[in-house]
């Protein structure tokens, strides 16, 4: 095996709450080790996962703690994406955590994406896309997830919203252009 490929944590395939365990015990861990006496981290927010759901060879879920939420990308199977020097198994086991690494692009159901990778032990290489940075002004779990529901909310407002005003803009565009065409050749005639 590579020194660079990609490691799978020692996961139980099809056990969810298991899978859901397993990250919030290392999370629980970085947060202990890394995060516990920070004053830029929300200490009333606890680690917790929500939105599991297995998708294309990924388990993926909404991942809250202290420091930030994020969108996890934890792998099933080897997703057969390179693996950066500096990120192999051996050289992140023996570094002090990230909570961001390098960015990388790769497809899960036809989408493209664009997440971070990371790598913990216990969980292997995973990849990670940061949602809300900014903890501090939420006061319970239930807070950050219901403002992030109001961005998703907002989001597809605005993106059905764009659907329909496309037509309806391209539509006069090109009755403009045309009408501007059209009264730019009369006038060019009436001044000939």
């Amino acid at each position: 095996m590579s020194d660079l490929a990609w490691k799978l944590g020692a996961l139980p395939k099809s056990d969810d709450q298991a899978v859901i365990a397993a990250v919030g015990d290392s999370f629980g861990e970085i947060y202990r080790n890394y995060f516990s006496g920070e004053f830029l981290v929300n200490h009333d927010l606890p680690v917790e996962v929500r939105a599991f759901r297995r998708s294309d060879g990924w388990c993926v879920f909404l991942l809250l703690t202290p420091w930030m939420m994020a969108r996890v990308f934890l792998p099933e199977r080897d997703p057969g994406l390179l693996v950066p020097a500096g990120w192999s198994a051996a050289e992140r086991a023996a570094a002090s955590f990230l909570v961001i690494g390098p960015l990388l692009d790769f497809t899960i159901l036809g989408g493209a994406q664009k997440a971070h990778l990371n790598y913990l032990p216990e969980l292997g290489h995973f990849l990670l896309q940061p949602l809300v940075q900014s903890m501090e002004r939420f006061d319970s779990a239930d807070a950050v997830f219901a403002a992030w529901d109001e961005v998703i909310k907002t989001r597809d407002r605005v993106m059905e919203e764009q659907k329909r005003e496309c037509g309806w803009q391209k539509e006069v565009s090109r009755r403009e252009f045309f009408a501007r065409l059209a009264g730019n050749r009369a006038g060019r005639t009436d001044q000939a």
